[in-house]
């Protein structure tokens, strides 16, 4: 089965059906202007039940390092997720300052917004195809849209990587055969309303990947 991380998870409830469906990965979104965002403190509450059970993730937008400690301190996260400008060498100082891996998301619009990935390749554990924001936005990520995907077809990536952008249940299986991506990573796709997600859409989701 393809490996699936649900980001942007705020309930109990949501987050006990992302892991009872087999959610590899689980995600908290830490950046004010989402409307998923949590404080550390409040991710790491909710957050602890899924330790052991799947890999932790917090979401981070251009984050210093007073973040990054409270991130660290409290909600102990697996992986960290850079999802704004950070260059290869602050992502080197995010590992240093909190002690867990990385995932570097990549917006993608054309084929030259592939020229960053070999210099990620060494730099983050893991790499996120994203779709890049539409002008104007005032997300990074998050906002329902998906990049062509044709553009993944025959490439090679020197890391493990997820696709993201845009999925959903309906449209999953298709996203898979025209990239082959070993792990999707989905937010709006399982959300009946921006930041609430749906019990119902997650397992979808996670049906569907079972049947990729």
């Amino acid at each position: 089965m393809t490996e699936v991380k649900i980001c942007g998870l705020s309930t109990p409830e949501t987050l006990t059906a992302a892991l009872d469906e087999g959610a590899a990965y689980v995600g908290a979104v830490i950046f004010p202007r989402s409307p998923r965002h949590l404080e550390p403190e409040a991710a790491a509450g909710l957050f602890e039940a899924a330790r052991g059970r799947a890999g932790i993730v917090a979401v981070v937008v251009n984050p210093d390092d007073v973040l990054l400690r409270r991130i660290a301190t409290h909600l102990k996260p697996d992986y960290i997720q850079l999802h704004g400008s950070e260059t290869p060498q602050r992502a080197r100082q995010v590992r240093q300052t909190t002690g867990a891996k990385i995932i570097k998301a990549l917006p993608i619009r054309t084929s030259a917004d592939f020229v960053d990935v070999p210099a990620w390749t060494s730099a983050a554990d893991i790499l996120l195809f994203d779709a890049k924001p539409p002008a104007g936005s005032d997300l990074p990520g998050g906002v329902g849209h998906s990049f062509d995907w044709s553009l993944m077809a025959n490439r090679q990536f020197g890391a493990k990587w997820f696709l993201a952008g845009g999925i959903n249940p309906a449209n999953l299986g298709e996203a898979l055969r025209m990239t082959r991506a070993p792990m999707v990573d989905v937010s709006s796709g399982v959300e009946r309303a921006p930041g609430v997600k749906d019990i119902t859409l997650i397992r979808e989701f996670m049906q569907a990947a079972r049947r990729s």
